[in-house]
Order: structure tokens, then C-alpha cells, then sequence
């Protein structure tokens, strides 16, 4: 039997969040029937991942529906691995940075109104991690390329520098005078909300349920249950009763937990 897809969502007070990520599961489950899909979230929001974990049998691969590496996918992912002593676990990568995130914030700039030689700022949500700002510039710089080489600066909502407005302003600067703001966020919510106000022209829509989304989840499940596999082919046997592992991979890197 195939593992559970989790799919692990951060949660937000915004009612609209929990609405957008079930209609990004629907996609998936859309494109893959037979594919179990639970919902997980890391806070906020119910179900909790825990608590998915808990109701999950045999094997899981928890996807986050996060953007980039930062402390949810480098710890707390992990950690409710570990609790989840019962199930054989392997977390998958983050949803960024990828070709079909960028063809996604592609999609809803268009949809917003942005025209060819328009500048973007990358709104994203912030992390003082990093991995995580370095995983932002890494989007911001395919998104250029994918509008034809136009400026694109990564911004952020929170915990980083530049902000969104100080981003805007900087581009005008440089004599663009023509600046979107592309949503770098999953679902809608308070920063993506403030960053879309802080637009001087067209603000693009929170990516929510996306069909390149869709389809890049169940890569990042693809690529995780591959691991998974072969992992098990190479400890078959190996592990004695009562010992739990948990298969972790994010950034392009495998990390083995032992619970």
C-alpha cells in the first residue's frame, strides 16, 4: 500500500487559509484518486499534525506546504516524526524553490494584471533562518528569468529585510516604474494581506490551489517515497523491534532520525 500523503500546512487565524489548502488537496486527490491525502497543521488550525499522525497506519510521507527550509521543516517536521513512533515517515522537501512554483506565481501575476517589463517584488512571509531567505532569492531569481529577465526582488512580511514597501521603493528608485507584488505565500492570511496593500500596481493572489501546486506536491511526494523505498531496501532486516526511523529530506539533503 502506497504511504500516506500529510500534507502539513502552517495554519492561520485567517478562516479563508484552512479553505484554500482543502481546495489544493481536492486537486491532488483529483489527480491522484487512489492516493490517501490527510491534512495536518503545524498550529492554529485543526486538524493539528500530531494528531493526523495519530490516526495514520503503516507508512507516511509528510509534505510541507511550505515554501522553503526554516525551523517548520527543519525541526518541528521532524519532531512530530519522532512522535509518531508507530509509522515509518519520510518528510519530503519543501515546495520551494521548483520550476512549477514559478510557473504558479507566473500564473496569478498574470492573473493580477502584470505586464511584460513590469518589475516584482517576491512578497514572502520571512524567516530569520538562512536557508530560508536563501531559498526566497533562489525563487526570486527563476521568476525573473521566467519574465524575461524583469527585476525581481525578494521582500519580506516579517523577521527579515527588505520589507515589501522598502522593496517597492527601492525598485522605483532604480527607475521602475512599474511594480507588482508577487504573493509568496500558500494561502491567504495577514502578511499576504499586508503585502498585497503595500502594492504600488498590480498584487498578486496567495498561489492557494494552483494546478501546478497540485502537481508539485505529489512531486514532492514522488521524490520522498523513492527515498522511502529504497531506504527500506537497503535496512531490510536491519532493524531490530521496537526501534522507530523516521527518513527525513529536505534541501536536497537525507537526514536519518532515530526515535
Amino acid at each position: 500500500m502506497q504511504p500516506t500523503l500529510v500534507a502539513v500546512a502552517h495554519g492561520s487565524r485567517d478562516p479563508r487559509a484552512l479553505h484554500t489548502v482543502e481546495a489544493l488537496l481536492e486537486r491532488v486527490r483529483e489527480l491522484r484518486p487512489r492516493l490517501r491525502v490527510r491534512l495536518g497543521h503545524v498550529e492554529l488550525n485543526h486538524p493539528l499534525l500530531d494528531h493526523t499522525l495519530e490516526q495514520a497506519t503503516g507508512a507516511a510521507v509528510l509534505v510541507p506546504l511550505l515554501l522553503g527550509r526554516g525551523t517548520h521543516v527543519k525541526r518541528d517536521l521532524p519532531a512530530a516524526a519522532a512522535r509518531a513512533g508507530h509509522l515509518r515517515t519520510r518528510i519530503a522537501a519543501p515546495l520551494g524553490p521548483h520550476p512549477l512554483l514559478i510557473e504558479a506565481l507566473y500564473g496569478r501575476l498574470v492573473e493580477a494584471g502584470w505586464t511584460a517589463g513590469s518589475a516584482v517584488v517576491l512578497a514572502a512571509a520571512g524567516s530569520r533562518d538562512p536557508d530560508s531567505a536563501a531559498d526566497t532569492r533562489a525563487t526570486a531569481a527563476l521568476l525573473s528569468e521566467r519574465l524575461g529577465g524583469v527585476p525581481v526582488t525578494a521582500a519580506y512580511a516579517s523577521a527579515a529585510a527588505p520589507t515589501v514597501p522598502d522593496a517597492v521603493r527601492a525598485l522605483t528608485a532604480r527607475g521602475c516604474h512599474r511594480v507588482a507584488v508577487a504573493s509568496y505565500f500558500a494561502a491567504p492570511g495577514r502578511f499576504a494581506s499586508a503585502s498585497a496593500a503595500a502594492a504600488p500596481g498590480p498584487a498578486a493572489a496567495p498561489l492557494g490551489a494552483h494546478p501546478a501546486l497540485a502537481r508539485l506536491v505529489l512531486h514532492r511526494y514522488d521524490e520522498a517515497v523513492a527515498g522511502l523505498a529504497a531506504r527500506a531496501a537497503a535496512e531490510q532486516g536491519a532493524a531490530g523491534p521496537g526501534s522507530a526511523r523516521q527518513d527525513v529530506a529536505y534541501g536536497g539533503h537525507l537526514e536519518l532520525a532515530t526515535a
